[in-house]
């Protein structure tokens, strides 16, 4: 895997619209500042509108945040588990945010939130479109850090067979333009083990919410 990873173009397109950026962010760094965020706002699963429970473990940072309600989805500016402020999205967060949807042609971009997943192996995210943010002209980018997961693209409409794109330690996918309102998902993660965090991958992903 280490050879492949090594062999990989640093940037490819995708399709329009998408632009993976192999081994672009330097994981250690984004860690470090993680267990501070997740101490100020820690991971749950939260209920679907329709009251089943998220198989991934989330959270945000930022001057707003994401989260599953009974009336429906939305953002917020404070954590619902403590009525706090979520904690500020890091420097270090912000500017390879910036730098990745500059790279993907989407220049200026500046985050007001990043979702914290955390996924294990056996968990997945079924296809969905992302559709929550009042100002769909930012991209949406997003990070892997810790054990490899596969992305799946679909297309503009439900259903159909998906295009799988492997994603490792550092990686950064990111879609906007054309591609902005794609469902999307990732397939069940496989068992593996990052010598960092064990069996885990963290993905951040960054919006433009307001």
């Amino acid at each position: 895997m280490d050879l492949f990873t090594k062999l990989r173009p640093e940037k490819q397109s995708i399709r329009e619209g998408v632009t993976l950026l192999t081994s672009f962010a330097d994981t250690d760094i984004l860690l470090a500042e993680i267990p501070v965020l997740l101490g100020a706002s820690p991971l749950r699963r939260m209920l679907t509108p329709g009251g089943r429970q998220m198989q991934v473990a989330m959270s945000n940072c930022g001057p707003l945040g994401w989260v599953s309600e009974p009336t429906g989805y939305r953002y917020t500016a404070y954590d619902p588990l403590s009525g706090n402020p979520w904690p500020d999205i890091p420097l270090s967060f912000r500017t390879l945010a910036r730098e990745a949807a500059e790279q993907a042609g989407f220049s200026g971009f500046e985050p007001d939130a990043c979702l914290i997943n955390e996924y294990t192996p056996g968990i997945r995210l079924s296809p969905h479109i992302d559709q929550d943010e009042a100002d769909r002209n930012w991209p949406i980018v997003s990070v892997s850090i810790g054990i490899p997961a596969v992305f799946q693209l679909y297309g503009l409409t439900r259903g159909g067979r998906a295009e799988n794109i492997p994603l490792y330690d550092g990686d950064v996918i990111v879609f906007g333009g054309p591609a902005r309102l794609i469902y999307h998902g990732v397939k069940k993660v496989e068992r593996a083990r990052d010598a960092r965090i064990g069996e885990k991958r963290i993905n951040l992903t960054f919006r433009r919410a307001h």
